[in-house]
């Protein structure tokens, strides 16, 4: 069955009491896959931390009804446990409308909803915030409530008596407690790998599970769905390669700066015979000499601004690739791509060089996004719609016209909820850099593009190698 897990608003507790039920799964020998609805990243890089596997997005704008369901049951039938973990509010969606949340999840994938309610400071006006959760969508099935932040056993037993008299289960009742919070970042909650010994806290989830959660009433709930086949092989079945694949590797930059993926990248990038080499720029690290391609993923590369601009090598192997591999960047990737970078003191450092911009500090962009290309590029058509999502706190400004550096214009025209319509990104015959992240889940033509392209650079560079030693040959 599974079930999903939402609240009233962000900050209520979902993320906790999904590692919680998590860590306890997995304490007692059940695997548990799990899900999180919306484009994020930091909360799915914990919850997979969390299970030991990758924690898939649920995305309805992204990736659509067909991919959902295909995800879901792929990914969720192959364990014993499964929960999905909501995003906002469980109403909240695109705009003012309910389109791509937690609920419309819930009701394409018949899940029931465990609600996460912060119980500070509230009684009897508990009983009407749950029960207008009931009554705005009679189609949800609210299984109960986990109460979090409760301070007394007296605010307890309040709690309980409560919920009885509207006749919805209480399902467990979490302690408030400054051990248990989560540390955040300024986009969010902070990755797994900087949170200081995970593994303790793991052990501290479960047994908050263990001593404060009805756990017998939980279980049934988190029963994973019927198996179903892996929606990649799905897609590929639909669209069967015509040709078999020689590998391709391709250099992924992968370290505290760049680890913004889904893991549906991975999947096509394996899927389609293109090995990953993980690239470490922070290191100072060379891109691997076997690379065929470079794919630069977000994270926070503004948090080691400075550390990025000393790694001379690292910079240095990046400007020889431009033009030369097909490059695919996004948010943070992008950024190691231009002139400068300001750091978070307001500091600039210098960066690769190779596209016109400067990056500093400011306004939060976020939401979803509708894209039509402007031209052919490396991974899209003319005229091509797409969704994709934009979360940054940093902006460009650019350092001369775009048509003045060879052969780069604009990516692609942008538009959203309150957002009016922009050119933005880069486009060039190797290279697709944007603010905007794609989901290469629910649109097979990106990755078959990218691999084309690796295909078509790594023929150049051999035919120009070919060439090279035949002149070298010559009398």
């Amino acid at each position: 069955m599974a079930c999903l897990i939402a609240a009233p608003a962000s900050g209520s507790g979902k993320t906790l009491l999904s590692l919680s039920l998590i860590a306890w799964g997995r304490s007692r020998g059940h695997t548990v896959q799990p899900f999180k609805v919306g484009p994020d990243y930091l909360d799915p890089q914990l919850l997979g931390a969390a299970a030991g596997r990758p924690c898939r997005n649920l995305d309805l704008p992204l990736c659509g009804e067909a991919w959902v369901h295909d995800s879901f049951h792929g990914h969720g039938g192959l364990s014993q446990l499964c929960l999905v973990e909501g995003v906002m509010g469980l109403f909240d969606g695109v705009g003012p409308s309910s389109d791509g949340s937690s609920a419309a999840v819930a009701k394409q994938l018949n899940l029931p909803v465990v609600l996460v309610v912060d119980a500070g400071g509230q009684a009897q006006s508990l009983a009407a915030l749950v029960r207008g959760f009931q009554l705005h969508d009679p189609e949800l099935h609210i299984a109960g409530v986990v109460l979090n932040r409760i301070s007394t056993p007296r605010h307890r037993h309040l709690m309980q008596e409560v919920l009885d008299g509207i006749d919805m289960p209480l399902l467990g009742c979490l302690p408030r407690s400054n051990d248990l919070d989560l540390p955040s970042r300024h986009l969010g909650l902070a990755p797994a790998h900087e949170i200081a010994a995970f593994q303790n806290r793991l052990d501290a989830w479960a047994a908050l599970a263990e001593e404060h959660l009805n756990l017998k009433e939980l279980l049934p709930l988190l029963q994973a769905p019927a198996p179903g086949e892996n929606p990649i092989q799905q897609q590929l079945n639909r669209q069967p390669l015509e040709i078999p694949l020689t590998p391709k590797p391709v250099a992924v930059a992968r370290d505290q700066a760049f680890h913004f993926r889904y893991p549906e990248m991975q999947d096509w990038l394996d899927a389609l015979a293109m090995p990953v080499l993980p690239w470490q720029p922070l290191a100072n690290e060379p891109i691997p000499e076997d690379a065929c391609g470079l794919i630069l993923p977000g994270g926070f590369p503004e948090l080691h601004a400075q550390e990025l601009s000393e790694c001379e090598q690292s910079m240095a192997s990046l400007r020889d690739c431009f033009g030369r591999q097909p490059i695919y960047a996004e948010c943070g990737g992008m950024l190691l791509l231009g002139q400068s970078l300001t750091d978070q003191d307001g500091v600039s450092h210098p960066m690769a060089g190779v596209l016109p911009f400067h990056a500093r500090r400011g306004r939060l962009q976020v939401g979803y996004r509708k894209l039509e290309a402007n031209g052919d590029g490396l991974v899209l058509k003319r005229g091509e719609r797409l969704t994709g999502h934009e979360f940054h706190r940093w902006e460009l400004s650019e350092d001369s016209p775009i048509n003045a550096v060879g052969n780069l214009r604009s990516l692609w025209q942008v538009e959203g909820w309150q957002v009016a319509p922009r050119s933005e990104g880069w486009s060039h015959p190797s290279l697709h850099a944007s603010w905007v992240h794609l989901h290469w889940g629910g649109c097979s033509t990106i990755s078959c593009r990218w691999r084309a392209a690796v295909d078509g650079a790594a023929t150049k560079t051999a035919v120009g190698s070919s060439a090279a030693r035949n002149s070298s040959l010559k009398p």
